[in-house]
């Protein structure tokens, strides 16, 4: 879909000082109608504010417990931008592959700092996605962001014929982000040594983790819900799993969700390494990230988006979508136990894990291939591993990898591209490896877990995890749909 320099997407739409609502007299479902007289919408098409009357009237749609649990999620489009390529087949066909995205930062200079390598995506253009005059001043979070959604629209077959059918007031966009506009923030801070009158004028809205989803709906002119969450490394999955239940729930037909982040920037790679949590392999970058590896020395800092078409069952049968797969349901627990270590006993994961699958319906037989957080910290791999085996056991035929020993960590865009990685794997029967797992550690029973080459794997029902400072936890479940 091409950029429209955020402009109504059709004609129909009449944009006043403070929002859009369509000008052909139709409805929109739910609590409320939007009213208006015809000197209004006069007004509206001359440049001035349309005068817009909320109303409480008697819901359309019945959301009682019955309902909603017929409504089942499929997934119908998937946008990525990542260091391993921007399209969801290059990019998994990558990471079939074996290959690292981890390599030397180049967008500023770092000589000075222990960790001199990341996930760092070295090629990227938002032309024709997203309108030149905003790229210049947007931060690289919401340019990913925006990329990504409009690339998944275009890979679910949501063309500009279809956006013209679709009921915008029951289509959403719930897209998060763990650091927000930390480019955007880093350059004020340096313009502010200057003077305040030098920082960038959108410095405000393009540092809240909020905007990327707000632009992105103003852009489409989707009226449904439209926030984000933040929940630092955990953020994708928890986006994922609200945008679900709002479809579930009766509140939206399609949801684009997931999450985006662009943190690699002074105050991002200087942030994380005060906190002791990087690798420092600057001599051999490819080799730094090594999820449940014996020499792992820390997570390697990535960054991206990944944003999925969530959509309701039937709403994507009457239009003739593609489905790849179905979303099943998940969970989220809080650890409750400390800001960035796991509890030691990995109870807030046991807890998630079990929650998710008792929510979805899902047996522990059911499940047979682990999208794992797994970042290649010390104590992390080691306590999922251990929450893994005590929820699942050492079962004949699971598979267990990381993607982020290719992609590094993309923090709260992590979980929405391992999503994709999952979907991808349900699609092509194909699970990726494990790179640079030389040797285990050694309270890690390798058995379970992917080798170095890709392995053949019709995929029951995946599970893909994501965990954040803070104590987040949060487990999703995708199978193929039925």
């Amino acid at each position: 879909m091409a950029a429209s320099a955020l402009a109504p997407p059709s004609s129909t739409w009449l944009v006043g000082s403070c929002m859009s609502v369509p000008c052909d007299g139709e409805r929109p479902r739910g609590q409320w109608r939007l009213s208006y007289s015809r000197k209004s919408c006069s007004s509206a098409a001359s440049g001035k504010a349309m005068a817009v009357a909320l109303q409480p009237e008697k819901k359309v749609i019945d959301n009682n417990r019955a309902d909603t649990e017929q409504r089942r999620v499929v997934v119908t489009g998937m946008g990525v931008v990542t260091p391993l390529g921007h399209d969801p087949d290059v990019f998994y066909n990558n990471l079939l592959e074996g290959v690292s995205g981890i390599s030397e930062i180049e967008t500023f200079d770092c000589s000075s700092y222990p960790t001199r390598i990341a996930g760092e995506i070295k090629s990227f253009s938002s032309a024709g996605w997203v309108a030149p005059k905003l790229s210049k001043r947007m931060d690289k979070f919401m340019l990913y962001l925006l990329t990504a959604g409009k690339k998944a629209l275009e890979h679910g077959g949501i063309t500009e014929d279809v956006m013209t059918q679709l009921d915008k007031t029951r289509c959403g966009v719930l897209i998060g982000s763990a650091m927000g506009g930390m480019k955007v923030f880093n350059d004020a801070i340096e313009a502010l040594r200057v003077s305040y009158k030098k920082i960038n004028p959108f410095c405000v809205p393009f540092t809240t983790t909020n905007m990327g989803s707000a632009i992105l709906a103003i852009d489409l002119g989707w009226m449904g819900p439209n926030y984000s969450i933040s929940t630092a490394c955990a953020t994708s999955n928890f986006c994922i799993l609200n945008a679900a239940n709002h479809i579930r729930r009766g509140e939206a037909d399609v949801m684009l969700c997931g999450g985006s982040d662009a943190a690699i920037v002074p105050i991002g790679l200087g942030g994380f390494v005060a906190c002791r949590a990087l690798s420092q392999r600057n001599d051999d970058p490819a080799k730094a990230s090594r999820p449940w590896d014996a020499d792992r020395d820390g997570f390697v800092m990535g960054e991206g988006a990944g944003v999925l078409i969530l959509e309701e069952l039937d709403h994507a049968k009457k239009r003739g979508a593609q489905i790849y797969a179905e979303f099943l349901g998940g969970s989220v627990t809080c650890d409750a136990y400390h800001m960035t270590e796991p509890h030691p006993e990995g109870t807030g994961i046991i807890l998630c894990i079990e929650k998710a699958l008792e929510e979805s319906g899902v047996t522990r037989e059911d499940v047979n291939y682990i999208n794992a957080h797994a970042t290649s910290t010390l104590s992390g791999d080691v306590k999922e591993y251990q929450a893994l085996i005590h929820c699942f056991g050492q079962k004949p035929g699971l598979r267990v990898n990381s993607t982020k020993s290719m992609t590094g960590h993309l923090l709260g865009a992590a979980g929405a591209v391992e999503a994709v990685a999952a979907i991808q794997a349900i699609r092509t029967s194909w699970i990726h490896p494990n790179i640079n797992l030389d040797k285990p550690e050694d309270n890690v029973d390798a058995s379970i877990l992917v080798g170095s080459t890709k392995e053949r794997l019709d995929v029951k029902v995946a599970l893909s995890n994501s965990f954040g400072f803070g104590g987040h936890n949060s487990s999703i479940l995708f199978a193929p749909y039925k």
